[in-house]
Protein backbone atom coordinates (compact mmCIF):
# COMPACT_ATOMS: atom_id res chain seq x y z
CA UNK A 1 0.00 0.00 0.00
CA UNK A 2 1.48 3.35 -1.04
CA UNK A 3 1.63 6.35 1.27
CA UNK A 4 -0.84 8.14 -1.01
CA UNK A 5 -3.33 5.29 -0.68
CA UNK A 6 -2.88 5.27 3.09
CA UNK A 7 -3.58 8.99 3.29
CA UNK A 8 -6.66 8.74 1.06
CA UNK A 9 -8.03 6.05 3.35
CA UNK A 10 -7.01 8.02 6.43
CA UNK A 11 -9.04 11.06 5.34
CA UNK A 12 -12.00 8.84 4.42
CA UNK A 13 -11.85 7.16 7.83
CA UNK A 14 -11.69 10.48 9.69
CA UNK A 15 -14.87 11.77 8.01
CA UNK A 16 -16.59 8.37 7.86
CA UNK A 17 -19.66 9.44 9.88
CA UNK A 18 -20.13 12.76 8.07
CA UNK A 19 -23.89 13.28 7.59
CA UNK A 20 -24.35 9.59 8.25
CA UNK A 21 -27.60 8.33 6.73
CA UNK A 22 -27.99 11.44 4.57
CA UNK A 23 -25.21 10.96 2.02
CA UNK A 24 -23.08 8.06 0.84
CA UNK A 25 -20.33 7.12 3.26
CA UNK A 26 -17.07 8.78 2.15
CA UNK A 27 -14.41 6.39 0.88
CA UNK A 28 -10.89 6.68 -0.53
CA UNK A 29 -12.23 7.04 -4.07
CA UNK A 30 -14.37 10.01 -3.01
CA UNK A 31 -11.34 11.69 -1.42
CA UNK A 32 -9.25 11.01 -4.52
CA UNK A 33 -11.87 12.55 -6.82
CA UNK A 34 -11.89 15.67 -4.65
CA UNK A 35 -8.09 15.81 -4.61
CA UNK A 36 -7.86 15.45 -8.41
CA UNK A 37 -9.40 18.91 -8.81
CA UNK A 38 -6.22 20.52 -7.48
CA UNK A 39 -3.14 21.01 -9.70
CA UNK A 40 -0.98 17.89 -9.77
CA UNK A 41 1.92 19.63 -8.03
CA UNK A 42 -0.29 20.54 -5.05
CA UNK A 43 -1.98 17.21 -4.43
CA UNK A 44 0.56 15.48 -2.22
CA UNK A 45 0.79 18.42 0.19
CA UNK A 46 -2.98 19.04 0.18
CA UNK A 47 -3.70 15.40 0.98
CA UNK A 48 -1.07 15.10 3.69
CA UNK A 49 -1.97 18.33 5.48
CA UNK A 50 -5.72 17.76 5.13
CA UNK A 51 -5.29 14.38 6.84
CA UNK A 52 -3.22 15.98 9.60
CA UNK A 53 -5.59 18.89 10.23
CA UNK A 54 -8.89 16.99 10.05
CA UNK A 55 -7.52 14.47 12.51
CA UNK A 56 -7.47 17.35 15.01
CA UNK A 57 -10.53 19.36 13.96
CA UNK A 58 -13.13 16.85 12.74
CA UNK A 59 -15.70 16.02 15.42
CA UNK A 60 -17.33 12.61 15.17
CA UNK A 61 -20.62 11.91 16.89
CA UNK A 62 -18.65 9.76 19.30
CA UNK A 63 -16.40 12.75 20.09
CA UNK A 64 -19.43 14.94 20.80
CA UNK A 65 -21.12 12.32 22.97
CA UNK A 66 -17.90 11.73 24.92
CA UNK A 67 -17.48 15.45 25.59
CA UNK A 68 -21.04 15.77 26.87
CA UNK A 69 -20.68 12.66 29.03
CA UNK A 70 -17.57 14.12 30.65
CA UNK A 71 -19.29 17.46 31.32
CA UNK A 72 -22.27 15.84 33.01
CA UNK A 73 -19.93 14.30 35.57
CA UNK A 74 -17.54 17.26 35.75
CA UNK A 75 -17.52 18.48 39.36
CA UNK A 76 -16.33 21.95 38.30
CA UNK A 77 -19.61 22.32 36.45
CA UNK A 78 -22.08 20.01 38.22
CA UNK A 79 -20.58 19.92 41.72
CA UNK A 80 -20.55 16.94 44.06
CA UNK A 81 -24.19 16.00 43.35
CA UNK A 82 -24.53 16.09 39.55
CA UNK A 83 -28.02 14.59 39.40
CA UNK A 84 -29.38 17.29 41.70
CA UNK A 85 -27.55 19.96 39.72
CA UNK A 86 -28.84 18.85 36.32
CA UNK A 87 -32.36 18.27 37.62
CA UNK A 88 -32.58 22.00 38.38
CA UNK A 89 -30.93 23.26 35.16
CA UNK A 90 -33.08 25.08 32.60
CA UNK A 91 -32.11 23.90 29.11
CA UNK A 92 -32.71 26.67 26.59
CA UNK A 93 -34.43 25.81 23.32
CA UNK A 94 -34.13 29.15 21.60
CA UNK A 95 -31.99 28.60 18.51
CA UNK A 96 -33.56 30.44 15.59
CA UNK A 97 -31.52 28.96 12.74
CA UNK A 98 -30.18 25.47 12.15
CA UNK A 99 -30.62 22.18 13.96
CA UNK A 100 -27.43 21.93 16.00
CA UNK A 101 -29.09 22.80 19.30
CA UNK A 102 -31.71 20.10 18.83
CA UNK A 103 -29.02 17.54 18.03
CA UNK A 104 -26.90 18.54 21.02
CA UNK A 105 -29.93 18.35 23.30
CA UNK A 106 -30.51 14.83 21.98
CA UNK A 107 -26.98 13.82 22.96
CA UNK A 108 -27.47 15.40 26.37
CA UNK A 109 -30.70 13.43 26.81
CA UNK A 110 -28.93 10.18 26.02
CA UNK A 111 -26.14 10.79 28.49
CA UNK A 112 -28.33 12.23 31.26
CA UNK A 113 -30.68 9.28 30.96
CA UNK A 114 -27.83 6.78 31.07
CA UNK A 115 -26.08 8.40 34.01
CA UNK A 116 -28.98 9.72 36.08
CA UNK A 117 -32.25 8.45 34.63
CA UNK A 118 -33.50 11.90 33.62
CA UNK A 119 -33.89 13.88 30.40
CA UNK A 120 -33.59 17.57 29.66
CA UNK A 121 -37.37 18.00 29.48
CA UNK A 122 -37.57 16.79 33.09
CA UNK A 123 -35.15 19.48 34.27
CA UNK A 124 -35.63 23.09 35.29
CA UNK A 125 -36.71 25.44 38.05
CA UNK A 126 -33.35 26.70 39.23
CA UNK A 127 -31.38 29.84 38.37
CA UNK A 128 -28.90 28.01 36.12
CA UNK A 129 -29.43 27.97 32.34
CA UNK A 130 -27.68 26.00 29.60
CA UNK A 131 -27.42 27.01 25.95
CA UNK A 132 -26.13 24.27 23.65
CA UNK A 133 -24.61 24.60 20.19
CA UNK A 134 -22.04 22.71 18.17
CA UNK A 135 -19.34 25.35 17.45
CA UNK A 136 -18.79 29.07 17.97
CA UNK A 137 -17.35 30.64 14.83
CA UNK A 138 -18.16 34.38 14.76
CA UNK A 139 -20.44 34.17 17.80
CA UNK A 140 -23.28 35.79 15.86
CA UNK A 141 -25.79 32.93 15.98
CA UNK A 142 -25.45 32.31 19.71
CA UNK A 143 -25.34 36.06 20.24
CA UNK A 144 -28.60 36.64 18.40
CA UNK A 145 -30.34 33.88 20.34
CA UNK A 146 -29.00 34.85 23.75
CA UNK A 147 -29.31 38.62 23.36
CA UNK A 148 -33.05 38.27 22.86
CA UNK A 149 -33.30 35.81 25.75
CA UNK A 150 -31.35 38.04 28.17
CA UNK A 151 -33.26 41.13 27.15
CA UNK A 152 -36.79 39.68 27.14
CA UNK A 153 -36.86 36.47 29.19
CA UNK A 154 -33.95 35.98 31.57
CA UNK A 155 -34.48 36.64 35.28
CA UNK A 156 -32.70 39.49 37.05
CA UNK A 157 -29.98 37.12 38.26
CA UNK A 158 -28.87 33.91 36.57
CA UNK A 159 -25.90 31.73 35.68
CA UNK A 160 -25.60 30.91 31.99
CA UNK A 161 -23.50 28.02 30.72
CA UNK A 162 -22.78 28.00 26.98
CA UNK A 163 -21.68 24.51 25.95
CA UNK A 164 -20.10 23.87 22.54
CA UNK A 165 -17.81 21.25 21.06
CA UNK A 166 -15.35 23.90 19.90
CA UNK A 167 -14.94 27.64 19.67
CA UNK A 168 -12.83 30.28 17.97
CA UNK A 169 -11.28 32.74 20.39
CA UNK A 170 -12.39 35.95 18.69
CA UNK A 171 -15.98 34.76 18.28
CA UNK A 172 -16.09 33.67 21.92
CA UNK A 173 -14.79 37.06 23.04
CA UNK A 174 -17.33 38.88 20.87
CA UNK A 175 -20.13 36.76 22.30
CA UNK A 176 -19.12 37.43 25.89
CA UNK A 177 -18.70 41.16 25.30
CA UNK A 178 -22.06 41.41 23.54
CA UNK A 179 -23.96 39.55 26.26
CA UNK A 180 -22.29 41.55 29.02
CA UNK A 181 -23.50 44.79 27.41
CA UNK A 182 -27.03 43.45 26.91
CA UNK A 183 -27.24 42.34 30.53
CA UNK A 184 -25.95 45.69 31.78
CA UNK A 185 -28.46 47.57 29.64
CA UNK A 186 -31.26 45.56 31.24
CA UNK A 187 -29.80 45.82 34.76
CA UNK A 188 -29.44 42.05 34.89
CA UNK A 189 -26.73 40.06 36.60
CA UNK A 190 -25.86 37.23 34.21
CA UNK A 191 -22.78 35.14 35.04
CA UNK A 192 -21.48 33.56 31.84
CA UNK A 193 -19.39 30.40 31.57
CA UNK A 194 -18.32 28.83 28.27
CA UNK A 195 -17.40 25.12 28.08
CA UNK A 196 -15.65 23.59 25.08
CA UNK A 197 -13.59 20.61 24.05
CA UNK A 198 -11.34 22.58 21.69
CA UNK A 199 -10.42 26.28 21.49
CA UNK A 200 -8.86 27.65 18.32
CA UNK A 201 -6.97 30.93 18.16
CA UNK A 202 -8.11 33.42 15.51
CA UNK A 203 -7.66 36.85 17.08
CA UNK A 204 -5.81 39.36 14.93
CA UNK A 205 -3.36 40.18 17.71
CA UNK A 206 -2.35 36.51 17.71
CA UNK A 207 -2.50 35.93 13.96
CA UNK A 208 0.98 34.40 13.79
CA UNK A 209 -0.21 31.61 16.09
CA UNK A 210 -3.63 31.30 14.47
CA UNK A 211 -5.37 27.93 14.36
CA UNK A 212 -7.28 28.91 11.22
CA UNK A 213 -6.14 29.24 7.62
CA UNK A 214 -4.39 32.62 7.58
CA UNK A 215 -2.08 33.02 4.54
CA UNK A 216 1.34 34.65 4.66
CA UNK A 217 0.73 36.15 1.20
CA UNK A 218 -1.99 36.54 -1.41
CA UNK A 219 -1.99 35.81 -5.14
CA UNK A 220 -2.83 38.76 -7.39
CA UNK A 221 -6.36 37.50 -8.06
CA UNK A 222 -7.21 37.66 -4.35
CA UNK A 223 -6.08 41.23 -3.81
CA UNK A 224 -9.68 42.47 -4.06
CA UNK A 225 -10.10 41.18 -0.51
CA UNK A 226 -7.05 42.99 0.84
CA UNK A 227 -8.98 46.17 1.58
CA UNK A 228 -12.29 46.97 3.18
CA UNK A 229 -13.74 47.28 6.66
CA UNK A 230 -11.50 44.46 7.91
CA UNK A 231 -8.47 44.52 5.59
CA UNK A 232 -6.30 41.46 5.20
CA UNK A 233 -3.14 41.35 7.29
CA UNK A 234 -0.65 38.62 6.40
CA UNK A 235 0.46 36.10 8.95
CA UNK A 236 4.21 35.84 9.58
CA UNK A 237 5.64 32.41 8.84
CA UNK A 238 6.23 30.17 11.83
CA UNK A 239 4.21 30.59 14.99
CA UNK A 240 2.70 28.04 17.33
CA UNK A 241 -0.51 26.57 15.96
CA UNK A 242 -1.94 23.45 17.55
CA UNK A 243 -3.52 22.00 14.38
CA UNK A 244 -1.00 22.21 11.52
CA UNK A 245 1.96 19.89 10.89
CA UNK A 246 4.38 22.78 10.45
CA UNK A 247 4.91 25.88 8.32
CA UNK A 248 5.63 24.06 5.06
CA UNK A 249 2.50 21.93 5.16
CA UNK A 250 0.37 24.77 6.46
CA UNK A 251 1.48 27.22 3.79
CA UNK A 252 0.94 24.66 1.02
CA UNK A 253 -2.60 23.95 2.20
CA UNK A 254 -3.46 27.63 2.68
CA UNK A 255 -2.29 28.60 -0.78
CA UNK A 256 -3.92 25.60 -2.50
CA UNK A 257 -7.29 26.16 -0.79
CA UNK A 258 -7.07 29.88 -1.47
CA UNK A 259 -6.48 29.33 -5.19
CA UNK A 260 -9.22 26.71 -5.34
CA UNK A 261 -11.60 29.08 -3.60
CA UNK A 262 -10.86 31.81 -6.11
CA UNK A 263 -11.54 29.31 -8.90
CA UNK A 264 -14.86 28.38 -7.32
CA UNK A 265 -15.86 32.03 -7.03
CA UNK A 266 -15.18 32.31 -10.73
CA UNK A 267 -17.87 29.73 -11.49
CA UNK A 268 -20.51 32.33 -10.58
CA UNK A 269 -21.10 35.33 -12.81
CA UNK A 270 -21.74 37.63 -9.84
CA UNK A 271 -20.51 35.94 -6.66
CA UNK A 272 -21.65 37.50 -3.41
CA UNK A 273 -18.99 39.35 -1.43
CA UNK A 274 -19.45 37.01 1.52
CA UNK A 275 -18.49 34.03 -0.68
CA UNK A 276 -14.82 34.34 0.22
CA UNK A 277 -12.32 31.68 -0.85
CA UNK A 278 -11.43 30.56 2.68
CA UNK A 279 -14.99 30.68 3.99
CA UNK A 280 -17.89 33.03 4.62
CA UNK A 281 -17.02 36.11 6.61
CA UNK A 282 -16.72 39.89 6.35
CA UNK A 283 -12.93 40.07 6.48
CA UNK A 284 -9.85 39.25 4.44
CA UNK A 285 -9.96 36.16 2.24
CA UNK A 286 -12.38 34.37 4.53
CA UNK A 287 -12.84 32.97 8.02
CA UNK A 288 -10.53 30.00 7.44
CA UNK A 289 -11.97 27.49 9.89
CA UNK A 290 -11.01 23.84 9.45
CA UNK A 291 -13.64 22.49 11.84
CA UNK A 292 -16.07 19.97 10.40
CA UNK A 293 -18.53 18.00 12.51
CA UNK A 294 -20.42 14.80 11.85
CA UNK A 295 -23.50 16.99 11.38
CA UNK A 296 -22.27 19.40 8.75
CA UNK A 297 -19.48 21.56 7.37
CA UNK A 298 -19.79 25.27 8.23
CA UNK A 299 -19.76 27.89 5.51
CA UNK A 300 -16.93 29.50 7.52
CA UNK A 301 -14.66 26.74 6.16
CA UNK A 302 -12.84 27.03 2.79
CA UNK A 303 -15.14 26.78 -0.23
CA UNK A 304 -13.06 23.93 -1.63
CA UNK A 305 -14.15 21.70 1.26
CA UNK A 306 -17.92 22.09 1.00
CA UNK A 307 -19.04 24.05 -2.08
CA UNK A 308 -20.50 22.32 -5.14
CA UNK A 309 -22.56 19.29 -6.11
CA UNK A 310 -21.34 16.67 -8.61
CA UNK A 311 -24.96 15.64 -9.18
CA UNK A 312 -26.07 19.12 -10.25
CA UNK A 313 -27.19 19.38 -13.86
CA UNK A 314 -24.49 20.20 -16.37
CA UNK A 315 -24.16 23.93 -16.78
CA UNK A 316 -25.05 24.74 -13.17
CA UNK A 317 -22.11 26.35 -11.31
CA UNK A 318 -22.30 23.65 -8.61
CA UNK A 319 -21.50 20.96 -11.19
CA UNK A 320 -17.99 22.39 -11.57
CA UNK A 321 -16.68 21.30 -8.17
CA UNK A 322 -16.92 18.11 -6.13
CA UNK A 323 -16.82 18.88 -2.39
CA UNK A 324 -15.01 16.73 0.15
CA UNK A 325 -17.76 17.31 2.73
CA UNK A 326 -20.93 18.51 0.92
CA UNK A 327 -22.71 21.05 3.05
CA UNK A 328 -26.35 20.81 4.10
CA UNK A 329 -27.69 24.34 3.79
CA UNK A 330 -30.28 26.17 5.87
CA UNK A 331 -32.21 28.82 4.00
CA UNK A 332 -29.63 28.83 1.18
CA UNK A 333 -26.69 29.74 3.41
Amino acid sequence: MTNNTKLLEAVANIIADYRDGEICRPNANHVELWLAQFPAQDRAAVLSETAHVLDKTYFTKKNAAGFIKSLISNDKLAGSSPKTFWKNVNFLRIQENGESQTDMLGLFDESLNTQHGIKTKDCGGGDVYVYLDDVIFTGSRAGNDLEAWIRDVAPATATLHVIVMALHAFGSWKLGDRLKKVAAAGSKNITLHVWRSLELENRKAHKNDADVLWPTSLPDEAMEYAAGKFPFEARAAGGNSKIFSGEAGRNALEQALLRAGMKIRGFSANPKAILRPLGFGPFGVGFGSTIVTYRNCPNNAPLALWWGDPDAHKGHPFSNWRPLVPRKTYGGA
